[in-house]
């Protein structure tokens, strides 16, 4: 992205004999990725272990915490985040958890009245600082000489940046903030992104690994099968007898970044240049626009909103010549308006104005898709298991000086009604994506070179992670990934090791049955809070009394290696993919 962001080819993927510990259903390949990256329970353990635990990940927006005293949590495996607003200008990061008896100190969102945390179940109390100032009794705790330092809250590196907090869980995190955020700080800076606030936020529970979610959202190649109805071409030909035709997607531009990051835009044919696919003569070009970025408003409820196409219908009544370049003098409009509001504007930059429309990736999980002075927000948020996942979506956008905006709550999804047509449509495909994936016939995916270029460099940076020595967190995960059944067996005597595997395969089974029950689902959400499940993969640890053994589990050693999951049941589902509520 010449002026805003360093492009660079795709990274090399990982050297072979860096993958040679990894069963081949991990590995990334030079066209695709195993299919084990999505549902080997063990590969999600070491994710969180080496990438989840070390990287730099998005935890609130800030609006979710306007005011000093405000909290909210933030969930990411079995760690449960407090972000505190601490005064106007600073948010603070704990682990949630009273040094006590470890009693969590905030649930969901909140308000510490008086400015004062208060442990709900002694009243141990510390300021927004996260110092301790009583403990009831204080002279029976460590023979009298409990120090403040001992049961102070403990810290997690936090940074806030356009608008999101930033957390790392890592005590010497191996990027720094600064480099991490480097190849998309000019972006996010030229795009007001700390200037805006939240509108809706939305969050849903699909049946899917966190990286299938996000994954759909890489691409605009879907968009002919997924979304018939923006792209009237690409539908006539996958769904009618057309052959061929001027597909959107071939006029797209897909760029990817160092960090993981990356982005795709329109290029030079879009309804904001004002480009209508085959437009005829006799075609008013101002209502095709108008209709063409009405499907966006009614279908998303975001990035493009009502009151944008109205301000476009104002252009009838200007004399403009009949060649005049609508888009352009639709941004020229939308500019002249926001500065007699007062209202931030991205930078007027043809480099800017052309990403309208586009989508841009943060690694690990943010999607920010913007349009004028919009975004919507994306994050899959990944729980300790393949599935399933949680979706957040979240409208953002600027307001005039002054405007005053309520705190960001957000809205379960229980009905396809709460979502537009669009977002219905890709989150139907994402249950079934998971579930294909799970076919013993399939071993991997294939990518496309170019419209698919995003996935795969984001699996060859989570594997910069999971490959690399640093940020060891627990034994588990040191040396090879089958660390976890050499424990298993070396936890019993000889003598005893055929029962202990036993369990430990009676275990991964129980696991994989809970994994399946659909009460546990993947989060795909919006930017504007991001909490998931808090269960924790057991996998690696052995059961502390014996339990029955699953039929189905009584394999020999050797079998239990390639450890693939029992095919999922036929998944619950409330009409477009989403698990039905208990």
């Amino acid at each position: 992205m010449s002026g805003l962001s360093p492009s660079r080819p795709a990274i090399e993927s990982a050297q072979p004999a860096q993958q040679d510990s990894w069963p081949p259903s991990w590995r990334t390949l030079p066209g695709g990725v195993a299919v084990g990256r999505y549902t080997d329970p063990e590969f999600a353990h070491l994710e969180f272990e080496k990438l989840w635990s070390c990287v730099w990940q998005v935890a609130a927006r800030v609006d979710e915490i306007p005011g000093k005293g405000d909290y909210t949590t933030y969930k990411i495996g079995e760690q449960s985040i407090l972000l505190v607003r601490v005064d106007a200008d600073s948010i603070k990061a704990y682990y949630n958890f009273c040094p006590h008896r470890g009693t969590t100190l905030g649930e969901g969102c909140g308000h510490f009245d008086g400015d004062r945390i208060i442990c709900p179940f002694h009243g141990w109390r510390w300021d927004l600082d996260g110092r301790i100032n009583k403990v009831l009794e204080r002279n029976e705790f460590h023979g009298g000489q409990l120090q403040d330092s001992d049961v102070a809250m403990r810290a997690v590196h936090c940074h806030v940046y356009a608008g999101f907090v930033f957390i790392n869980l890592d005590p010497n995190p191996r990027d720094s903030f600064d480099d991490f955020i480097a190849p998309l700080r000019q972006f996010f800076d030229a795009i007001v992104l700390a200037d805006m606030r939240h509108i809706w936020w939305k969050r849903a529970e699909i049946a899917c690994n966190w990286k299938v979610a996000q994954e759909a959202f890489f691409e605009a190649y879907h968009v002919s099968a997924t979304h018939p109805q923006l792209e009237k071409v690409g539908s006539e030909v996958v769904y009618g007898e057309r052959d061929d035709g001027p597909m959107m997607y071939r006029d797209l531009v897909y760029d990817v970044f160092d960090k993981g990051h990356g982005q795709f835009w329109g290029g030079d044919k879009t309804p904001i240049a004002g480009h209508v696919q085959e437009v005829k003569p006799s075609d008013d070009r101002l209502q095709e626009m108008a209709a063409r970025m009405n499907l966006t408003a009614e279908g998303l409820g975001g990035m493009i909103l009502k009151e944008d196409i109205d301000l476009l219908l104002t252009l009838k009544d200007k004399d403009l010549p009949p060649d005049a370049n609508l888009g352009a003098e639709y941004v020229k409009l939308q500019y002249a308006t926001a500065a007699a509001q007062n209202r931030p504007m991205p930078a007027m930059t043809p480099e800017i104005i052309g990403r309208w429309g586009g989508v841009t990736y943060l690694f690990p999980n943010i999607l920010v898709l913007l349009q004028a002075g919009n975004a919507v927000l994306y994050r899959a948020a990944a729980p300790h298991r393949p599935q399933p996942l949680h979706v957040r979506d979240t409208l953002h956008k600027t307001f005039p000086a002054g405007t005053a905006t309520a705190r960001a709550v957000v809205e379960e999804v229980t009905d396809p009604a709460q979502v537009g047509l669009i977002p219905q449509q890709d989150l139907a495909n994402l249950p079934r994506i998971q579930q294909g994936l799970r076919s013993r016939g399939m071993q991997q995916t294939w990518l496309a070179s170019n419209q698919e270029k995003l996935i795969l460099n984001m699996h060859r940076e989570e594997d910069r992670y999971l490959l690399s020595q640093e940020c060891d967190t627990t034994a588990q995960c040191r040396g090879s990934p089958r660390a976890g059944r050499a424990q298993l067996l070396s936890a019993y005597p000889e003598s005893q090791q055929k029962v202990g595997f036993a369990h430990a395969v009676g275990r991964v089974y129980l696991d994989r049955a809970i994994q399946r029950d659909r009460s546990r689902p993947t989060v795909v959400e919006g930017v504007a809070g991001y909490r998931d499940h808090p269960d924790g993969l057991r996998f690696f640890l052995l059961p502390r009394a014996p339990f029955p053994v699953p039929r189905r589990s009584a394999r020999r050693p050797a079998e239990v290696g390639a450890r693939r999951a029992p095919p999922d049941e036929e998944p619950v589902s409330n009409g477009f993919g989403l698990p039905a509520p208990d």
